[in-house]
């Protein structure tokens, strides 16, 4: 009897949406996959996920593990509007306007729970704590120790191929890049989401509408001078927020770039918004429950995002700041083309594979990460090398070609080996 060939078997370390999306490129082709993931049960409504949208090809790509028809338009809000607008505090000005985004709005966690739900059973380990990984001498395989959370079991697993989508402070590319450090931006962001699901006539949306009338199919950017806010609607009766506050570096605790914040903290945030923003916007904010910070970091770009058998993907691979919508965005793209490259060559090809893969990401990765780092010193109004400080009041039109989305490198950039996709 013929053997049948080895099904090849990857260990990810991170049950994000950049994990999740490996999984399911790598199944797709062909592949055995187990995701390693420290929290103890998926995040369905966790706050700190927040909004974010999705590209045209990032939607296309979703839809294609997702499978169930209609599914990503039922749990997602279209953006068609991308607006930069400039503030006085009383009324709000418009800078520039796209009427073409073609973008759409998604809660995290909304996201999170339809690529969760459409995996296998038992792909992702819950509650498993990375240890650490070693890769055998003849660089057929990877061995990966993780712990259970909850009772302190050790687990080892072997796989042909480690992915680290563990995030931005990735103790994967640690353990190559020994000196890599984060950038910090100059400034953190305020994020929110107010549910208005039980209010939908409330003063406060109402009177939102106002400044604001394009919401539910706009994605609004308020500039003030060295500030700016993000603004829209999700699904179900909820305003997304973000405020970006220029702000010595605060001290991290622990492995997360999200601050714990007190009481007197959100009232001093109260008490400024009150100086900078229109009074409707201002609103939200103060009837936002548990509103968080963000300090936004990036990193410089990488030279490399593959070693051996290990490879990096989503906020591992390209620490971005969040400006053009790019981290959920380049993640899920770099494991649809990971999972292509994989396909393409076989694990007997390990490396042509994975040499692939990076020579495909590595260069637009480079590009938009740059990109986002100054779209976001544009708006908040800080120094850059090739342009005076913008100054959204008196700014002029050619000044303000820069702030939309579409502007933003490769966006549209297909990878060839992801044209049968279309």
């Amino acid at each position: 009897m013929r053997e049948l060939p080895r099904k090849a078997k990857a260990v990810v370390v991170g049950g994000s949406i950049a994990g999740l999306s490996c999984a399911h490129a790598l199944i797709a082709a062909g592949w055995e996959v187990v995701v390693l993931e420290k929290t103890g049960a998926p995040r369905a409504g966790c706050a700190t996920g927040a909004g974010l949208g999705l590209d045209p090809l990032a939607q296309k790509i979703l839809r294609s593990w997702l499978k169930q028809p209609g599914i990503l338009e039922l749990n997602t809000v279209p953006l068609t509007i991308d607006q930069n607008e400039a503030t006085d505090g009383n009324k709000n000005r418009v800078l520039t306007r796209d009427e073409n985004l073609n973008f759409r709005a998604a809660h995290w966690s909304d996201l999170h729970s339809l690529l969760h739900e459409a995996l296998p059973a038992q792909t992702v380990c819950w509650g498993q704590m990375f240890l650490t990984f070693c890769i055998s001498e003849d660089r057929t395989h990877v061995e990966v120790k993780s712990k259970a959370v909850q009772t302190g079991d050790i687990t080892n697993i072997v796989g042909d191929l480690l992915v680290a989508a563990d995030g931005c402070l990735s103790p994967i590319r640690q353990s190559f890049l020994p000196d890599f450090k984060l950038r910090y931006s100059g400034y953190c962001a305020w994020r929110g989401v107010l549910d208005f699901s039980d209010e939908e006539n409330s003063d406060t949306i109402l009177a939102l509408k106002k400044p604001y009338p394009d919401l539910g199919k706009c994605l609004y950017f308020t500039l003030g001078q060295g500030t700016h806010t993000v603004l829209y609607e999700l699904l179900n009766k909820r305003i997304n927020w973000l405020w970006y506050v220029n702000q010595p570096e605060p001290e991290l605790k622990g492995s997360s770039v999200t601050i714990t914040v007190s009481d007197d903290m959100v009232e001093k945030m109260h008490e400024a918004a009150e100086k900078n923003w229109v009074p409707e916007l201002v609103k939200v904010m103060r009837e936002t429950e548990q509103p968080f910070l963000n300090v936004i970091y990036d990193g410089e770009p990488l030279d490399r995002i593959v070693w051996d058998n290990v490879a990096l993907i989503g906020d591992a691979a390209h620490p971005t700041t969040p400006h053009g919508l790019r981290s959920t965005n380049m993640s899920i793209l770099d494991a649809a083309v990971l999972g292509k490259c994989l396909e393409k060559w076989g694990v007997e090809n390990l490396n042509s594979a994975l040499q692939e893969y990076q020579s495909i990401r590595l260069p637009i990765a480079r590009e938009q990460v740059l990109y986002s780092r100054r779209l976001g010193r544009i708006k908040q109004g800080l120094d850059l090398p090739d342009r005076k400080v913008f100054v959204p009041v008196t700014a002029r039109e050619e000044d303000c070609e820069e702030l939309q989305q579409k502007a933003m490198p490769s966006l549209n950039e297909i990878p060839s080996i992801l044209v049968a996709e279309r």
